[in-house]
């Protein structure tokens, strides 16, 4: 006898949410962790972590003293910068972490679809991580707008007037729906006062509330069905997790941090970016040479200003798709397949990251 639908939706959400392993003994004491030639990726995940956590903590303190309003967060980001206490370190301690993040978040993904992490019964801690992903690419780009100066502003309005042309590829009766949804975004009808606070509430309240969920629902799933094999043959060793792979974590965190913290002493995130783009917006100056968006739009960036927009629309719906669906659609590829296929997507998204502006003006001649 076939079960209902109901039925099989709640046996489907049980057997991947097995909740009768809540306790010490299969989450802590007995549980194990496979060690093989790339059980170097189950860090990637905690490192991640991490970085959201640092972000958080100096979030928390440039909040004391960020004022959005267009006529006071550039003034007020300057004033962080050089006149509070450590403002300048926490700042660059902010930006740098945030690069760590996506791409810890990046690395992890391409891990985790390398070593087939997403084969049943993990279907749902794929999922999550999808989410993850999307979310912090929103974390990047509603925070690169705070600080209000000539790149932030300029390279959103780049990032929002993308949205109107979908309408172009949109039927008749729908074509008006493309601005509609960056109208709602922008907050109105050109990028102000409104753009800026709802970018700021996005980036402070909404968003973290979204992730606490989602991150939530991953970090469960992940202790409930443990490492994932990862490799084609039974691992011929395993390590407890606690202490041995928890002590790992700690101590890739500490060198992290490490890193982090002298980076941030030394290199002002700022340096990266030739004076002008950083000066105060200005609505109705002409806009200055080199905006871009952040590394991590790169690999959408730079096809976008080669191709047809049509041919990005269709690529990207695919490949969303194609990551939600992973588990069913890779459900009986190799893990030799997806390693391939993780590579292929690792190699393409460095090479439009480094050489992607070169190569931009090596096809426009």
């Amino acid at each position: 006898m076939r079960n209902s639908p109901a039925q099989s939706v709640f046996d489907f959400i049980t057997s991947r949410l097995p909740l009768y392993k809540l306790n010490m003994k299969d989450m802590v004491t007995e549980k194990e962790v496979p060690v093989h030639r790339m059980s170097w990726g189950y860090y990637l995940g905690g490192l991640a972590l991490f970085f959201f956590g640092i972000q958080v903590l100096t979030g928390m303190m440039l909040l004391f003293y960020y004022e959005p309003t267009v006529s006071e967060a550039h003034e007020s980001v300057e004033y962080i910068t050089h006149f509070v206490t450590m403002g300048a370190l926490i700042r660059n301690m902010h930006a740098w972490s945030a690069s760590f993040m996506i791409f810890c978040v990046i690395a992890h993904m391409l891990t985790a679809l390398a070593m087939k992490a997403f084969a049943k019964p993990r279907e749902m801690t794929w999922i999550a991580g999808v989410l993850l992903v999307m979310v912090t690419f929103a974390f990047g780009f509603t925070g690169y707008l705070l600080p209000w100066n000539q790149i932030a502003v300029n390279a959103t309005k780049v990032g929002l007037a993308s949205i109107d042309q979908v309408g172009q590829y949109l039927p008749d009766a729908l074509s008006h729906l493309a601005e509609e949804v960056r109208v709602t975004i922008q907050g109105a009808p050109a990028i102000g006062q409104a753009t800026l606070s709802r970018f700021f509430a996005l980036h402070v309240v909404i968003l973290p509330l979204i992730v606490s969920g989602i991150l939530g629902l991953h970090l469960l799933s992940v202790q409930l069905h443990g490492m994932s094999q990862g490799v084609e043959d039974k691992p011929k060793r395993k390590e407890k997790f606690f202490p041995f792979f928890i002590l790992k974590d700690f101590k890739e965190w500490g060198i992290a941090f490490l890193i982090l913290f002298v980076l941030a002493l030394c290199l002002p995130f700022d340096s990266l970016f030739p004076y002008p783009l950083l000066e105060p917006y200005n609505a109705l100056g002409s806009t200055p040479d080199g905006i871009k968006p952040e590394w991590y739009f790169f690999f959408v960036y730079y096809p976008m200003e080669m191709l047809p927009f049509w041919v990005i629309i269709v690529v990207m719906t695919i490949a969303t798709l194609g990551l939600f669906a992973a588990p069913w659609i890779f459900r009986n590829s190799s893990h030799k397949t997806m390693r391939w296929i993780a590579s292929a997507v690792a190699g393409y998204m460095i090479i439009m990251t480094l050489f992607g502006e070169q190569i931009y003006h090596a096809v426009k001649g």
